[in-house]
C-alpha cells in the first residue's frame, strides 16, 4: 500500500487543517464543513493525477482541441455520518461520479467499552472502477476496514483511494497490516502521534461528526 501525506508540504491545504483543528473556528459548524468540503477538493485534486486519461477531441467554435480527459469516472464512497463534507469536496470535483454509502458507527457495551458496527451500504457495482473512500478521522482504523472490506462485497475495484483528514500513527500502522492489497492508496493530511483509550485521536480536532452536525446521543 502507497502512503501520501498531503499536508506533508506547505500549500493552502495546511490553511484550512489549521482551521478544522482551532477550537475556536470550530463554533462555526458551517465554517467547519466548509472546511472539509476544501480539503475534499484538494485531496480530488491529487488523486487525479494518478488516474487513467485518454485523448479526447472537443469541438470549440473554430476548430477541433484535443484535451486529456479521465477514461472512467470514480466511485465516492463515504462513512455516515461525519464523511458527509468531506465526500462532498470530492463530488464538487468529481462531479460525475458515482457514489456509495457506508453506515458504520461505535456501539458501546455496559463496560463502556465498544466496537465497530456495520449496518448498512448503497453502492453501485465497483467492478473495474477507481473508488474513493473518504472519513474524516482514521483513529483506530477499525471503521475504514470495515467500509472496504463491506465495499469488496460489490464488486472488484481497479484501485481503491482511502481518504482521511487526520490519522492517528496507531490507525495508519493498523490500515498496512489489515489491508495489503497493492491496488490500494492511502492519502491522508496529517498524522498525530497520540490516541486516548476512547480511541480519540490526540492533538486531532475532536468529534468531526459532532462538529459539523451537533452533537449526538452515543449509543450505550
Amino acid at each position: 500500500m502507497k502512503v501520501n501525506i498531503v499536508g506533508g508540504s506547505n500549500s493552502v491545504f495546511n490553511q484550512f487543517m489549521a482551521e478544522i483543528r482551532d477550537e475556536i473556528v470550530q463554533k462555526d459548524s458551517m465554517r467547519f464543513r466548509k472546511n472539509l468540503q476544501r480539503l475534499g477538493e484538494i485531496f480530488a485534486y491529487e488523486i487525479s493525477k494518478v488516474m487513467d486519461y485518454q485523448t479526447t477531441e472537443v469541438k470549440t467554435q473554430l476548430g477541433l482541441a484535443k484535451v486529456e480527459t479521465f477514461v472512467q469516472h470514480p466511485v465516492l464512497a463515504t462513512i455516515l455520518r461525519a464523511g458527509l463534507p468531506l465526500q462532498q469536496g470530492l463530488h464538487n470535483i468529481f462531479d460525475h461520479a458515482e457514489n456509495a454509502f457506508i453506515s458504520a458507527y461505535r456501539k458501546y457495551d455496559e463496560k463502556g467499552e465498544f466496537h465497530i458496527e456495520f449496518e448498512y451500504l448503497a453502492s453501485p457495482s465497483l467492478n473495474g472502477k477507481d473508488v474513493i473512500l473518504s472519513d474524516p478521522m482514521l483513529a483506530s482504523g477499525a471503521s475504514m476496514e470495515i467500509g472496504y472490506q463491506a465495499l469488496l462485497k460489490k464488486g472488484t475495484p481497479k484501485h481503491v483511494h482511502l481518504v482521511v483528514v487526520i490519522a492517528s500513527a496507531q490507525g495508519v500502522e493498523f490500515i498496512k497490516k489489515h489491508i495489503k492489497a497493492d491496488n490500494v492508496t492511502l492519502w491522508i493530511g496529517a498524522v498525530d502521534p497520540n490516541m486516548t483509550s476512547m480511541s480519540y485521536i490526540v492533538p486531532g480536532l475532536g468529534d468531526a461528526g459532532d462538529l459539523a452536525f451537533g452533537a449526538k446521543i452515543d449509543s450505550h
